[in-house]
């Protein structure tokens, strides 16, 4: 299977070397239900970075095998967890990060896409789930409501990135190779640094930890902030 692009939109505080500033984007709120029909809320992980990784089903596999990795590489005493316990291993701080002052987490959700599944049969959909996974909360989108608000290509993970604001930062269609999964770690630790409390609140995620175009992107693969389409 080639390669799928990677598309990146980036909110006017984030610099971008070659790239027009846009507007800031306005924070997300996500409101939706996991397989044991508990209420999840990207609003009550406000504080820390929130990495939606989505998916259809035809992509599911590869959205897990790509959540697993974002996770581990943040927690990375999860490799050896118990299943129970995988979810819940501390996180690394960023290189540079103060001592003794706790860095903000990176929430690594994987989204179940499923808008074919009529309601009757959500609670069918819930079950099966909790058989694959009884341990990982999977957020359950039943109405396309990611795929409206950052777009989604079939057939493969989609990783959207949310800031300590709740400010959407960027979406990543596709499996990383290793130099992209780099530059997206990089990414994600430069919105953590730019969280640092006190005289450099307003400080600026490093140029040299962000994701970095394509260098041949043709212009329709650079999606400003409505996402994919």
């Amino acid at each position: 299977m080639p390669r799928l692009a990677w598309i990146l939109f980036v909110a006017a505080c984030l610099p971008v070397t070659g790239a027009r500033a846009q507007a800031p984007a306005a924070p997300v709120e996500f409101v939706l239900e996991d397989q044991f029909k508990n209420r999840r809320e990207t609003a009550r992980l406000r504080g820390d970075v929130v990495v939606l990784v989505y998916a259809e089903r035809y992509g599911a596999e590869a959205a897990v095998d790509l959540g697993r990795r974002l996770h581990v590489r943040f927690h990375p005493t999860a490799a050896t967890a118990a299943p129970e316990q995988w979810a819940t291993q501390p996180v690394v701080a960023p290189a540079g990060w103060p001592a003794g002052l706790r860095p903000p987490d990176v929430h690594v959700v994987p989204v179940a896409c499923v808008p074919e599944v009529p309601k009757a049969l959500h609670a069918v959909a819930r079950s099966r789930l909790r058989k694959e996974s009884p341990h990982l909360s999977v957020w359950l989108d039943f109405d396309d409501d990611l795929k409206r608000a950052f777009g989604m290509v079939d057939g493969a993970p989609n990783t959207a990135v949310v800031d300590t604001a709740g400010i959407p930062r960027g979406v990543v269609p596709g499996v990383p190779d290793e130099r992209r999964f780099e530059e997206l770690v990089g990414f994600i630790d430069g919105l953590r640094l730019a969280a640092r409390p006190g005289p450099r609140v307003a400080t600026l995620p490093p140029t040299s930890a962000m994701p970095v175009p394509l260098p041949a992107a043709p212009p329709a693969a650079v999606v400003p902030a409505g996402g994919i389409r």
